[in-house]
């Protein structure tokens, strides 16, 4: 384990059994003043029944909200719950991250023994959380939240969303379907992903490389509870090629095969051309139209080559100045300090 690591006491650490733990819920936010007012009460409501269930195995839970930079009243509406809810704690990002960064703090800046993540909207199905506990107690490290049925979506979300796996699946990256960032954590786990130092964040694609026991937990997404999502188009993009060039290198090796069997065409075509005009000169137009066709084909597969280079080049380049993958601003608890120094720690070093 990292020297960086949070450590527990003797007392904590993966539950088993019996044995008391704590959870931590991290719920990103970003410009969400529409559905806080109802997503919080509901999800304290949920997790302080289930504490209940569990014959109090489930010690305590916090919930840990993170402001990804919000420009309307979230921050204000965390604030205060913070003030009349003992389990809500708030962090603050100085600008907006994106999403995976903003649930990163959260996870960066938990102590618990467990770590449950989420989104605000409320299309996570709370009642999914007692089967990722359960899975837990049993032994899982990982308790992961998939999805079962796409009928909120749109059929174009629908067919992006299957080709986009399928996609990632003939590139040979491992990634498990209809999964996003629903899902429990182990403090063992948690302490694993911590240790990746990547500043182009796609966790639903780190979580399979983690190596621990995992757990599936099918459940039926609903729509969002109020407002509107904010992940546009060019944000699902972004993360979309994110997923692609955090873990495959197959786009590069697809170039070097286009650019070789392009070379073989071009031999053929050198020597058909040839052929033609030592052995059949009249049948040879000069000023063919395949003059130009193949200079308009290599000049796109030129442009297209250069694209995916340029992009695999930024991500080394991002890499490379190690710039903080967020900077916290505020925070709403007193005892939040040791561990955001903590966690300015980690970032510093990655």
């Amino acid at each position: 384990m990292s020297d960086l690591s949070f450590h527990l006491d003797d007392s904590a650490g993966d539950s088993s059994g019996a044995r008391t733990y704590r959870a931590d819920m991290v719920v990103p936010c970003f410009n969400e003043e529409e559905v806080l007012g109802h997503a919080i009460p509901t999800i304290l409501a949920y997790m302080r029944g289930l504490v209940a269930r569990t014959d109090n195995r489930l010690g305590g839970f916090r919930l840990i909200l993170v402001d990804d930079g919000s420009h309307d009243a979230t921050w204000t509406i965390i604030g205060d719950f913070a003030t009349r809810e003992l389990e809500v704690e708030g962090l603050k990002l100085s600008r907006n991250f994106g999403h995976q960064s903003a649930m990163l703090a959260g996870l960066a800046v938990t102590d618990a023994d467990v770590v449950l993540t989420m989104d605000a909207d409320l299309q996570d199905d709370l009642n999914a959380i007692a089967a990722m506990v359960a899975a837990h107690e049993a032994g899982a490290h990982l308790s992961l939240g998939v999805r079962n049925d796409r009928a909120t979506d749109s059929l174009g979300k629908k067919g992006w969303a299957n080709g986009y796996y399928r996609l990632l699946s003939l590139l040979g990256i491992k990634i498990i379907e209809n999964h996003a960032d629903f899902r429990l954590m182990s403090r063992t786990a948690l302490d694993a992903l911590l240790q990746y130092r990547e500043v182009n964040l796609f966790l639903r694609g780190l979580i399979p490389t983690l190596g621990f026991t995992v757990t599936l937990v099918p459940y039926k997404r609903a729509a969002r509870a109020a407002g509107e999502t904010k992940y546009t188009l060019r944000k699902m993009l972004r993360l979309a090629v994110d997923g692609v060039t955090s873990f495959s290198v197959m786009p590069l090796r697809i170039i070097a095969l286009t650019g070789a069997l392009i070379f073989v065409g071009t031999m053929l075509a050198t020597a058909w051309f040839l052929f033609g005009y030592f052995a059949h000169s009249a049948s040879v137009v000069p000023g063919w139209a395949s003059t130009v066709l193949p200079m308009l084909f290599l000049g796109g597969v030129q442009l297209l080559s250069i694209g995916v280079l340029g992009e695999y080049v930024g991500k080394i380049y991002m890499e490379t100045k190690r710039r903080p993958r967020f900077i916290v601003e505020d925070a709403t608890a007193a005892d939040l300090s040791a561990r955001l120094a903590l966690a300015a720690t980690i970032h510093a070093a990655a």
